[in-house]
């Protein structure tokens, strides 16, 4: 007799092929998934069929076989626990464990018990660089091929993950693995990480059990904007608060927890600080170790860190020092004052560094101490591109001005010399110091056809299985090398079909084979370089490289593509790309330029742009905006954090900003509205009882209108009037004002500058508070409007 479970299992599979609600090739891939999963260890698609009972069902339990709980996934036996940590702008001759004037205690400890990589790359940008390490794909197949405030819409500058490149977390998670990550995520759209989502691009949908940390390319490392999973986290009352130590904080914390939960399973932890990413915060005490340590400038920083490298190892003995680019200044050229100033600006930069290796350092000691420490992998990525040269060739105390397209003059950043690394200014260094952290190498972030630009020193630490402690490797690889790395070692198979999606092949090669042979044969034999039109291509042991641009050049409109010059290296033989060989070697060098445009087509690189700081005006760009074509936006108390792709786009524009307000008694204080923070922004509130609306332009100058008499109690409507003095398409002009209390007016003037693409990054619109840093500097956030606000109404016009 055939038992009910036969039974009924045939009959619903033969109503779902009559309905076509189950075709059968659902019945085909199945199979082939199990038999995948028996062959390999884990199944080819994923997730895994739902659990059916295997035995016979009866009546009723009397004559049924005994129950069966479906059990929860079991990663490979023996699969290691695995931290991945990656710092943000880094340059390869930045840290001591390379031959750097910075010191890396906790880099130093892993490379003695682990491998170092002197020829591992990354793709000159961050965004792009966390998306191929997350997928195993090249940035612009991840649809990453720049970041998303400058997306262009193109299928590979999207800013969109797509669903067919899914990320390593999510396959190990459905493979056994606990998944956390701590710090930047920069792969979420901006458009979608407002408290109305969607979730499935941010971490938690991208394959992480648990998100601790930031959206956005950057974030004040005093106040930040911090998420936990979909929350906001409240300000820190700290007053000696760092966002770094936060974020160690919350690694440990969320590792020992779920190793206390569940100490069989493996994990998987990405740390992704925001350190030495712009702003260049560190505490002052930190900074204080440093005084005088960089008076030397960066032209001898150069020459030391060069002959520490080749004591060190870590580049051939053979290897050439390239020159200082002629657009950068030497460092004897410079006025005493400027070498004070810039001189600092290194130490405040140092300080941040070595301040985050310490904290990285934590992390790893806490995890050490932890059962089965020995079989835990640690990554560790000394950048996701080279050394950043966005603070101009001048320095900056304020980043967002590069991303508008504003110089600055030292004189002026002089007067500020003993408040960097605090947190009134969004402070870079020059680019002279960006050149210098690259040593050997040319150039800096952003320029992908030079190593300066994504050459990344690599570590590499596994106890239980490394033997070589202290070696070197020297096969060419790169970022998108992590993910299949990560899929050998675990013994997981990448899938072919994932949440329903077919995925794209897995670009990048493991160099798993490298870990017990430092003289086996590299197997990245080709890849592909490119940000924006900054060009270059390795090919078995060649390398063609083309630069258009450098980050401080904002005029690019007399660009000609057809014109662009390119080099070629004989990189077995030169190091650090020392020997230009184009003349030598026309013939090469053709063939590696047609190879680079056969790799562009098929990997979603083209059309190449070479737009500059009109990318960052995401309405000039037609990204996407939840705000979308309304004229007319209303917001209630308790709207804070709103980010900039959700907000009004008011720049460039003329428009209105009404406040519908409650004065008590004794009347009242606080924020009203603000948008944007210290480097840039507005804010409507009130202060000894009277009205202020203050506009930021890029922390350069700050307008401020304040009424003379205080507000009336009971309900009351204040209301700013901005009448922009520039024609369609002209950005940043100046702008009329006025202030009106119950209608009268009560200030006026004009702002004679405006910020033409953007405020911040991170720091969003709030109603009623302010989250993050201080528009401006005579009131100290959260600065709660104590009165009561019924809705705050924006119009464009």
């Amino acid at each position: 007799m055939m038992q009910v479970q036969t039974i009924l299992r045939y009959a619903t599979l033969s109503a779902a092929i009559m309905l076509g609600g189950l075709a059968s090739p659902s019945f085909a891939q199945e199979k082939s998934a199990i038999a995948t999963s028996a062959a390999a260890g884990t199944p080819s698609v994923l997730p895994r069929p739902d659990f059916r009972f295997p035995g016979n069902v009866g009546r009723t339990y009397l004559d049924s076989d005994p129950p069966q709980f479906p059990q929860p996934v079991q990663a490979p036996k023996g699969a290691p626990n695995i931290v991945l940590i990656l710092l943000d702008d880094v340059g390869f001759g930045q840290f001591n464990t390379f031959g750097g004037g910075v010191p890396s205690p906790t880099l130093d400890k892993l490379a003695a018990e682990g491998l170092r990589y002197n020829r591992f790359h990354t793709t000159a940008l961050c965004s792009p660089t966390r998306a191929a390490l997350l997928t195993g794909r090249n940035h612009h197949s991840a649809g990453t091929g720049t970041i998303a405030e400058g997306a262009s819409g193109y299928e590979g500058y999207t800013a969109v993950l797509p669903r067919s490149t899914g990320t390593v977390a999510e396959v190990l998670r459905q493979n056994g693995y606990m998944t956390g990550w701590v710090g930047k995520n920069h792969n979420t759209p901006p458009w979608e990480t407002s408290a109305a989502g969607p979730f499935d691009r941010w971490p938690n949908g991208l394959g992480f059990d648990y998100f601790y940390g930031f959206h956005g390319g950057d974030t004040d490392q005093w106040h930040p904007i911090l998420y936990e999973n979909r929350n906001l986290v409240p300000a820190a009352t700290d007053p000696d608060y760092h966002v770094t130590a936060d974020l160690a904080d919350h690694a440990i914390a969320w590792t020992r927890k779920v190793k206390s939960i569940s100490p069989d399973r493996p994990f998987l932890l990405y740390v992704a600080p925001g350190a030495t990413h712009a702003p260049h915060h560190a505490p002052q005490d930190w900074i204080a170790r440093f005084k005088g340590q960089f008076d030397m400038g960066w032209d001898k920083y150069r020459e030391m860190t060069f002959e520490r490298q080749k004591k060190l190892g870590v580049i051939p003995a053979e290897a050439k020092l390239t020159p200082r680019p002629e657009s950068l200044p030497a460092w004897d050229s410079l006025q005493p004052e400027q070498k004070r100033l810039y001189a600092r600006m290194m130490e405040v930069f140092a300080a941040f560094g070595a301040h985050t290796d310490y904290h990285m350092g934590r992390i790893v000691d806490a995890i050490k101490q932890m059962p089965g420490a020995d079989n835990t992998i640690f990554i560790y990525l000394v950048g996701d591109n080279g050394a950043s040269a966005e603070g101009g060739l001048e320095g900056s105390t304020n980043q967002f001005r590069f991303f508008n397209g504003a110089a600055e003059k030292w004189q002026d950043n002089l007067k500020l010399i003993d408040e960097l690394g605090g947190p009134k200014h969004f402070n870079h260094f020059p680019a002279g110091w960006a050149n210098a952290m690259n040593t050997p190498f040319q150039w800096t972030k952003q320029i992908a056809s030079h190593f300066g630009g994504v050459r990344n020193p690599m570590i590499v630490s596994w106890p239980a299985r490394i033997k070589d402690k202290g070696g070197l490797r020297s096969q060419f690889t790169h970022v998108i090398d992590i993910a299949p790395t990560l899929y050998e070692l675990t013994g997981i198979t990448p899938p072919t079909q994932l949440n329903g999606m077919q995925q794209k092949p897995i670009e990048g090669t493991s160099f798993f084979y490298t870990f017990d042979d430092a003289l086996a044969k590299g197997r990245h034999a080709t890849q592909y370089f490119t940000m924006g039109v900054n060009r270059g291509i390795y090919h078995d042991g060649w390398m063609a490289s083309a630069l258009a641009f450098v980050p401080w050049q904002y005029d690019r409109s007399k660009f000609d593509l057809n014109k662009q010059k390119w080099e070629l290296y004989h990189i077995d033989k030169d190091f650090s790309q020392a020997d230009d060989l184009a003349s030598a070697n026309p013939q090469k060098l053709r063939e590696l330029q047609d190879l680079w445009w056969a790799e562009a087509a098929k990997y979603n690189v083209l059309p190449l742009d070479w737009r500059g700081a009109a990318k960052f005006n995401a309405e000039l760009m037609g990204r996407p905006s939840l705000a979308g074509n309304r004229k007319t936006f209303t917001y209630y108390p308790g709207q804070v954090a709103l980010p900039n792709e959700a907000a009004p786009r008011i720049l460039n524009r003329s428009w209105t900003l009404s406040a519908d307000i409650d004065v008590p008694e004794g009347g009242a204080e606080g924020m009203i509205v603000t948008h944007g923070g210290s480097s840039g922004g507005y804010g409507l509130y009130v202060r000894d009882g009277k009205p202020t609306f203050v506009y930021n332009h890029l922390s350069l100058e700050y307008f401020t209108f304040t009424a003379k008499e205080t507000l009336p109690k009971g309900k009351v409507q204040l209301k700013v009037d901005l009448v922009y003095k520039g024609q369609a398409m002209e950005r940043g002009k100046a702008t009329a004002v006025a202030m009106m209390v119950n209608g009268k007016k009560v200030a006026e003037g004009e702002l004679t500058k405006t910020t033409p693409s953007l405020f911040s990054q991170t720091e969003g619109m709030d109603i009623g508070m302010d989250t993050g840093s201080p528009v401006d500097f005579v009131y100290k956030p959260p600065f709660t409007f104590t009165g009561k606000i019924e809705k705050v109404t924006i119009e464009l016009k």
